[in-house]
């Protein structure tokens, strides 16, 4: 204890504080603290599936590309993030979405056909067959 009869530190804040405001600042905490618990979870969950997945390498066509963008603002941009996806199609119908490298998707062009190396989500390369589109 101070000269003044208070409990110094963190916990003489929350003492006297109503029930109601504790509930909603650890309620909060809490939130925040399971959101990053989950996406680390997540985040070993898919690396352990991909290492588990057999690397494959299949013929296939480019159906599609988008690209999707994170951070930043209108006025405000300290950092900005972009994310490169490809969608490639198989003989047999089937689709897989991957997300790529901005070098490889600037090399991939919507239409080419070639081999494509993943492994569960995870895409290793494309290599495109010449005289195919």
């Amino acid at each position: 204890m101070n000269g003044f009869g208070e409990e110094p530190g963190f916990a003489g804040l929350f003492r006297d504080m109503p029930i109601v405001f504790k509930l909603f600042f650890f309620g909060i905490a809490g939130i925040i603290a399971a959101t990053l618990v989950y996406a680390i979870v997540s985040g070993i969950v898919r690396w352990s599936r991909n290492n588990a997945s057999p690397l494959l390498t299949e013929t296939s066509k480019v159906v599609a590309k988008r690209t999707e963008m994170s951070g930043g603002s209108e006025d405000s941009s300290a950092r900005t993030y972009y994310y490169y996806y490809v969608t490639f199609e198989f003989a047999e119908g089937d689709r897989v979405e991957l997300q790529v490298a901005g070098h490889q998707f600037g090399l991939i062009a919507e239409g080419d056909v070639g081999r494509l190396t993943y492994q569960g989500t995870r895409f290793k390369g494309f290599d495109r067959l010449k005289g195919e589109a």
